[in-house]
């Protein structure tokens, strides 16, 4: 992945005089000496590649001079025997293509001396750009806020931008570097799928069966993107059942909703199948319907399009075979049993952010029409990931099995 070209788009994006600096993140508490595992974020590692908690990335627009400037760890080795060593100079220069890589205890009196108009060569510095999260309350990004707030009180002079949009509108639009990985992400979440669906007999409870799911990831040296949804029955009903605990109605249908990373890029898919490996005449009726809609979006989308334009390919798909099974008379009635969006962007975030409203090519959004109907104990989502091209849109996750005959065919065989 080029990252330094990742670097001067997002420096072509900002005032002239500006300095733009991202943390990359510290790994929360769960309790007492224990730590949650460390999650990136998501916006440094899109512009350098490293992830590694407690470092920082510096860059610098001016008339004289665009640069940047990474900020890590020195090897403590005494914490080296304990948790491992931190990346090197040489290490971090080479995976982010920076060359100015220095100790992160010289971040805080470089940042303050690029500030200082009469301490600095590269010009006066007139715009702090931090990575302030808007998707989530303020205190949920302490060390950007609490860094702008030092920052104001010792340089009033200097204005605090957001980069966050800037970055986030880069990062809707996926290279061929990153739809390689998400491909590598959905290959392994099809190996997992067909675990699943050879090993239905041996489960007793959803979590017994989901266990499949999780050893492909294992095996395959990664984890999930998500918490995994293994729905059975009626629980398929609930969009984010997550208690995975009840036991197996051989006779229901079961929906998975899944996905892994792959070098920190996510695949999203949902899967339903019966767990006796044959659909009744009523899962049929309603699974088709639902199988309709995901793929007439897939067929007519293209760019240009707006998200509720995109909506709508599903939705008039989902209101027909509603009205042919005699569940819904008016149009309006299909929010009984679809209550939720046909997709959004997928990348380094499952749920990528970013301006999705005008579908693009390059975009990599997921497509996943449901029908929820609790009364028959029926929920089934079958979600796909697809990118968007300038002819319309190629199904990432097309070799994921999904037509009724090749579920049931491949269920008969894995017995």
């Amino acid at each position: 992945m080029n990252y330094q070209l990742r670097r001067e788009i997002f420096l072509n994006n900002l005032k002239e005089n500006s300095i733009a600096i991202f943390f990359s993140g510290f790994a929360a508490h769960k309790s007492c000496d224990a730590k949650f595992h460390f999650h990136v974020n998501r916006n440094f590692y899109y512009l350098t590649g490293i992830e590694e908690e407690g470092i920082a990335l510096v860059l610098i627009k001016t008339t004289n001079k665009m640069d940047g400037y990474l900020y890590i760890k020195e090897l403590d080795p005494a914490m080296a025997l304990w948790v491992g060593e931190t990346i090197s100079k040489e290490e971090a220069s080479n995976k982010s293509m920076i060359k100015d890589v220095r100790f992160i205890k010289k971040f805080q009196a470089d940042v303050f001396n690029f500030l200082q108009m009469t301490r600095n060569s590269l010009g006066e510095i007139n715009n702090l750009y931090l990575d302030l999260e808007n998707r989530y309350p303020l205190e949920f990004t302490p060390k950007p806020v609490s860094f702008a707030k030092e920052i104001k009180e010792k340089f009033p002079h200097i204005n605090i931008e957001n980069s966050y949009n800037i970055i986030t509108d880069m990062r809707t639009i996926k290279d061929e570097s990153e739809i390689k990985m998400i491909k590598e992400a959905i290959k392994i979440t099809d190996s997992g799928i067909q675990a699943l669906m050879k090993n239905v007999d041996k489960a007793k409870t959803e979590k017994e069966l989901e266990f499949h799911y999780v050893k492909t990831l294992y095996e395959n040296n990664t984890k999930e993107s998500f918490n995994t949804i293994a729905a059975c029955g009626k629980n398929a009903t609930i969009l984010h059942y997550e208690k995975n605990n009840a036991p197996l109605d051989k006779n229901a249908l079961i929906l998975f909703d899944l996905g892994c990373l792959f070098q920190n890029y996510a695949s999203d898919i949902s899967r339903t199948f019966p767990l006796n490996g044959k659909f009744t005449k009523r899962q049929k009726e309603i699974y088709q319907v639902v199988l309709n809609a995901n793929k007439e979006a897939i067929a007519k989308v293209e760019p240009g399009m707006t998200m509720n334009e995109f909506e709508n390919l599903a939705r008039n798909v989902l209101i027909k075979g509603l009205k042919e099974l005699n569940l819904i008379k008016e149009d309006s009635e299909v929010s009984k049993y679809y209550y939720h969006r046909l997709g959004h962007s997928l990348g380094l975030d499952v749920h990528d952010p970013g301006n999705v409203n005008l579908i693009l090519p390059g975009m990599v959004l997921t497509v996943e029409p449901g029908l929820y109907i609790a009364s028959e104990g029926i929920g089934i989502r079958i979600e796909d990931n697809i990118l968007i091209t300038e002819k319309g849109a190629i199904n990432l996750s097309a070799n994921i099995i999904k037509e009724i005959a090749d579920i049931e065919n491949f269920m008969a065989k894995g017995k």
